[in-house]
């Protein structure tokens, strides 16, 4: 086999890193990550089928076309959704991997690093990856886009410019040691992952590989803006935090289970299919908040962060984890490091388990049967019935998917049956769809704990 050739990257200057002893390595295209990304898509794996960047794959299509019935291509399918090989495994088996497309022999075992990869699949699929990368002269294909992975690292140049990588060394209160690397994975569709290596010897890299989900593209191409920052800031603290839940697990593990049993639905739809992901990605995201803060982000952006957080991604109690980081933050002559503080997180969790056992939910319509396609449009009220009493204070209502034109004329609001029902006055027109969300911004419980995201959705008759 031809060498695994050098990626594409670019270099940026940034003292600082290099004085606060990170190594944050360049910005670049990884070849392993386009090869395995686009296997996957031959696989017809819908989270890596995305044609955002279309100028990239239709140049996939149009290249691999032929090449879709490929050994490989049939025994990834045979095994994909049997193992759950999809999103990130994707991208940990990529990683594994050398210059030769051998798995790495000096770092922890990928079945250890990720359960999804056993032996049997492992040694079957790269063998035929190494067999399809030479009938498809997959060389080639990168060779031929190395003008356009280099224009696309330089786009995302602006990005990484804005990464303090201090902060994590302030904050944590642990000196990174840690390999950094950014990859901008072309193929990847619209997800993110944080996948890392634990080398024998002590050493880790820790990759925050990026998708392309760009709404703005000149000449074909991704602008990439300050919307990525936050994807950033979300995978390198995955390093920091994961090993802090791993080292407290059956501490954790109680107000965990209750927690996913309430939120599990939620948190399945992100790929993270048990409580241990779940708390890992709690911490995470809050510590996403706390950088905001600590970085003068507009109260605006905060705002937004913590609303999509806690209302439409599940993470109920994440305001309330970003305060608990506060208040380590503010007493850190008490507390050194996160790892110290970890006590009081589990106590946290221990509270919000029995709050959150009594979370609010939608539990029916009165007038309609949600989804339906023929409701009067002469009905006068649509009453929102929850399965107990909420606050009372305030009422959280917007426009979803089908945006502005879906949502109905609302002429007046009010609670109703003990604060357990919500009676809406609206006017509705002939044959037409409306659609809007309910969420937990204002619609709690009385301990202040947010309703679960309810989307309602109706057509009124012709």
């Amino acid at each position: 086999m031809n060498k695994f050739l050098p990626i594409i990257c670019i270099i940026l200057s940034l003292p600082a890193f290099a004085q606060n002893k990170v190594l944050l390595e360049k910005p670049t295209v990884d070849k392993r990550v386009e090869l395995l990304s686009i296997v996957f898509r031959l696989a017809e794996r819908e989270e890596y089928s995305s044609k955002h960047f279309k100028l990239y794959t239709d140049r996939i299509e149009h290249y691999f076309e032929q090449h879709k019935n490929h050994e490989l291509i049939r025994y990834t399918k045979s095994i994909m959704d049997e193992r759950w090989l999809g999103y990130d495994a994707v991208a940990w088996m990529a990683i594994y991997l050398d210059e030769h497309l051998d798995l790495q022999t000096d770092v922890r075992p990928l079945t250890e690093a990720d359960g999804r990869w056993d032996e049997e699949s492992i040694e079957r699929f790269v063998l035929l990856l190494q067999r399809f990368y030479n009938d498809v002269d997959f060389d080639r294909f990168f060779n031929d886009n190395a003008e356009l992975y280099a224009e696309v690292v330089k786009r995302f140049a602006p990005v990484y410019e804005q990464m303090d990588l201090n902060w994590y060394r302030t904050f944590y209160g642990k000196e990174p040691s840690e390999t950094f690397k950014i990859v901008i994975g072309l193929g990847n569709g619209t997800n993110n992952y944080g996948p890392s290596l634990d080398y024998n010897n002590g050493e880790k890299t820790v990759y925050a590989i990026i998708g392309v989900s760009e709404a703005r593209y000149t000449e074909g191409i991704p602008v990439f803006g300050m919307n990525n920052f936050p994807i950033l800031i979300h995978e390198f603290n995955h390093s920091f935090v994961n090993y802090l839940i791993a080292k407290n697990r059956e501490a954790f593990r109680e107000s965990g289970e209750k927690i996913f049993s309430i939120v599990g639905d939620d948190m399945r739809r992100q790929a993270y299919s048990s409580w241990e992901f779940m708390m890992n990605e709690a911490l995470v995201r809050a510590s996403v908040i706390k950088y905001f803060k600590d970085h003068d982000f507009e109260q605006s952006v905060i705002a937004r962060e913590v609303m999509q957080q806690k209302h439409l991604l599940g993470f109920v109690w994440i305001e309330e984890l970003v305060d608990e980081l506060e208040n380590y933050d503010k007493q850190r002559d008490r507390y050194l490091t996160l790892e110290d503080y970890m006590p009081k997180l589990i106590e946290f969790y221990k509270i919000w388990a029995g709050k959150i056992e009594r979370r609010p939910e939608v539990v029916s319509i009165s007038e309609f049967t949600n989804g339906s396609l023929s409701v009067s449009s002469e009905l006068k009220t649509i009453t929102i019935n929850f399965n107990m009493p909420l606050s009372g204070k305030g009422y959280s209502i917007y426009p979803f998917r089908k945006g502005m034109d879906a949502f109905p004329k609302i002429d007046g609001m009010k609670y109703a049956n003990n604060n357990q029902s919500v009676i809406m006055e609206v006017s509705l027109e002939r044959d037409k769809e409306y659609e809007f969300l309910i969420i937990g911004e204002h619609f709690t419980s009385v301990e202040g704990v947010g309703i679960k995201a309810f989307d309602v959705n109706f057509k009124t008759e012709k």
